[in-house]
């Protein structure tokens, strides 16, 4: 399908193009995009007659992860002439940022016969369809004509829907416990006034009642509102740290117990079909083929678990598959691929499911990482099991020491075992703890059933297994305060501009 077409440059054999491209940018798909550039004669703008000068094909994830790709552009038959095409690619997006507000006012009316008003205040965007939303609503404080507000927090997309200059109203309320509240007064405001209060300056509002104002011919205002405090906290985006230079490291785990079946029998999991792969391999080739794009060196570490190894046949809990204990990388997922099917016929399936040494593998090497302070290296371990974990208590312990860390979880369940215990590990349905209560800092675990996309597309498993990982990189960056590693000044300003 063809997405867009620049504008054509006449007499010109090293063009640069103004027109702009905006496509949806998804992690967990594979985005294939071809790139063709044609010769246009100069009475005629249809490609029919055009020369066609060559094409080029690539994922989004390589442009993305790149910032800027060059790759040759190729004629019929894929030979490549002298020409390249350039690709430079920056996000656009809406505002994620939040402030921080901290309001109090004095001499407000007082609304009580016995004792003073007890205000809170609310604030509303006006919306352009002239509706209002309530952004937020202070607690109220009691007795108080002179009230000071807890300062709060709110995305500016809800505050203002990104425009500094929308209008806000700001209704002060005298709290009634039979929620009949009695208005005080009100103003408004803009975002962009608000921003006043940046660097310990106060920006002040009149409080006004309408029906005073009408009415009484002295009347000044019922009350000061006053906003002490604004700061702005910049957040950043997934592909801000992936364009910043931050790359995914990909483990793989594999499960070599012996409930998979005996490798030579063809009912086992682990089966060699000559003429298809097994749920082991289309589960890590659907899952691994995305990840590759974020992974400059596309070299994958790939470990097995539960299996006697040679040549003592001792049980091991996390041996690398291609048997070099010093480099357990793989070439590509093709490598992997090879390396499992190479190490099956050595090793003895044996037990048992016991997953919390690959974890903490993995979260060895994402704590080092941690002393750098910079989004450099997040680590994805995919961990391919059939059964039921048997160390439940330390995967447990394992995972929430790893929930600390640049580090993501994902579990894809292989066969038809009852996979309730993974559930668990995954937390949507609750908090995860471990043995001694304490809570996981944030999810980082998905477990996917692979049965649930045995007749799906590959396309189908990865989307479901991967859709959580750029929030939970987001989450660790952001909530340790750690900004994306070189946007350069260009990319910077070209985000505040972007629609």
């Amino acid at each position: 399908m063809q997405v867009d077409r620049t504008e054509v440059i006449r007499t010109c054999i090293n063009p640069v193009y103004s027109k702009l491209f905006t496509v949806d940018f998804y992690f967990e798909e594979v985005q294939r995009l071809r790139f063709e550039v044609h010769d246009i004669s100069s009475n005629h703008n249809g490609l029919k007659e055009a020369d066609f000068l060559g094409g080029m094909e690539c994922t989004l994830g390589q442009i993305v992860s790149q910032r800027k790709l060059s790759k040759s552009l190729l004629k019929h038959g894929n030979t490549a002439g002298k020409s390249s095409i350039t690709v430079i690619a920056e996000e656009l997006s809406g505002n994620d940022d939040y402030v921080e507000l901290a309001f109090n006012a004095r001499k407000l009316d007082d609304k009580d016969f016995f004792s003073k008003s007890d205000p809170f205040l609310e604030i509303f965007r006006m919306n352009d369809d002239a509706t209002q939303q309530l952004v937020h609503r202070t607690e109220v404080v009691m007795n108080n004509l002179s009230p000071a507000w807890k300062s709060f927090k709110v995305s500016v997309n809800s505050l203002c829907s990104g425009d500094p200059d929308r209008r806000l109203k700001c209704i002060v309320w005298d709290w009634d416990s039979n929620g009949k509240h009695d208005f005080i007064g009100e103003f408004t405001s803009t975002f962009k006034e608000m921003r006043g209060a940046m660097e310990g300056k106060q920006v002040q509002w009149e409080c006004i009642n309408p029906k005073y104002k009408a009415k009484k011919k002295n009347y000044k205002n019922s009350g000061i509102v006053i906003l002490n405090q604004c700061k702005i906290h910049k957040m950043h985006s997934f592909l801000d740290y992936i364009m910043g230079g931050c790359q995914i490291q990909f483990t793989v785990a594999i499960d070599f117990t012996a409930s998979n079946g005996d490798p030579r029998n063809s009912c086992s999991l682990h089966y060699i079909h000559p003429y298809q792969p097994n749920e082991y391999l289309k589960a890590l080739v659907a899952v691994g083929e995305i990840c590759q794009d974020y992974d400059s060196d596309k070299m994958f570490p790939a470990f097995g678990f539960g299996a006697r190894i040679p040549p003592e046949y001792t049980v091991s809990h996390d041996f690398a598959i291609n048997f070099n204990e010093d480099n357990p990388e793989c070439a590509g997922i093709q490598g992997v691929v090879e390396a499992y099917q190479s190490c099956l016929p050595k090793l003895q399936l044996y037990g048992p499911t016991n997953i919390a040494p690959i974890i903490q593998k993995v979260a060895k090497s994402a704590s080092e990482e941690t002393n750098t302070k910079e989004a450099s290296q997040y680590f994805i371990l995919l961990i391919l099991t059939d059964g039921v974990i048997t160390d439940m208590a330390d995967t447990r312990e394992a995972i929430v020491h790893a929930s600390h860390l640049p580090m993501s979880v994902i579990i894809v369940g292989v066969g038809n075992a009852d996979f309730s215990d993974m559930q668990m590990l995954d937390g949507d349905d609750g908090i995860l703890r471990s043995p001694k209560g304490e809570p996981v800092l944030r999810d980082i675990v998905q477990f996917v059933p692979f049965r649930n996309f045995k007749h799906a597309s590959p396309a189908a498993l990865a989307k479901s297994v991967l859709a959580e990982v750029p929030n939970q990189v987001v989450d660790y960056y952001n909530g340790k305060g750690i900004k994306p590693k070189c946007s350069s000044e260009m990319y910077e300003s070209s985000r505040t501009l972007a629609p």
